[in-house]
């Protein structure tokens, strides 16, 4: 008969509570990031080309509105992947390989970086000198965005299937 003290139980339900917890942030981490996939492909695919055909006297106008509303859709997805991401970093779950949250950072970093140096001068360009080539541009440069969000999507569902078959 094994006899375990009050405490190694107690230590043990608090263990595990932590790992829910854990793994509660990696499901947390891998939605966010798949929102954010699929509204970069979107955007990706439809929003940007069809910004490039804007008028140029309807550009400020819609480049102003553009920016307000999709500020209002990803702040939420894309604080929650920055937080998520973070805390990974930090307490991974036990399954999860040590390089695959460091690789989903780098990816988000990527992204973030390019939205930062690139669209954000562009969409900026557009709200108060558009042109045509403006909204070309943001097309083209958005593909380190899309690219990095896809990997990160791959990477994320790794670090899931790793727990899921712990």
């Amino acid at each position: 008969m094994i006899v375990t003290s009050q405490s190694e139980q107690i230590n043990r339900v608090f263990c595990r509570s932590e790992q829910i917890v854990v793994d509660l942030i990696l499901l947390a981490n891998f939605v966010a990031t798949a929102v954010m996939t699929g509204v970069i492909w979107f955007v990706q695919w439809v929003h940007y080309p069809l910004l490039a055909t804007v008028p140029v006297d309807r550009a400020v106008e819609t480049a102003v509105v553009h920016q307000r509303r999709t500020g209002q859709v990803l702040a939420l997805p894309m604080a929650a992947e920055g937080v998520t991401t973070l805390w990974l970093l930090v307490s991974r779950p036990d399954a999860v390989s040590l390089v695959l949250p460091w690789l989903g950072a780098v990816l988000l970093a990527v992204a973030l970086g390019s939205t930062v140096f690139l669209s954000v001068p562009l969409h900026s360009k557009m709200a108060s000198n558009p042109t045509a080539d403006v909204g070309r541009r943001l097309v083209v440069t958005n593909w380190p965005r899309t690219i990095a969000w896809s990997a990160r999507a791959v990477v994320c569902s790794v670090m899931l299937l790793q727990v899921v078959r712990a």
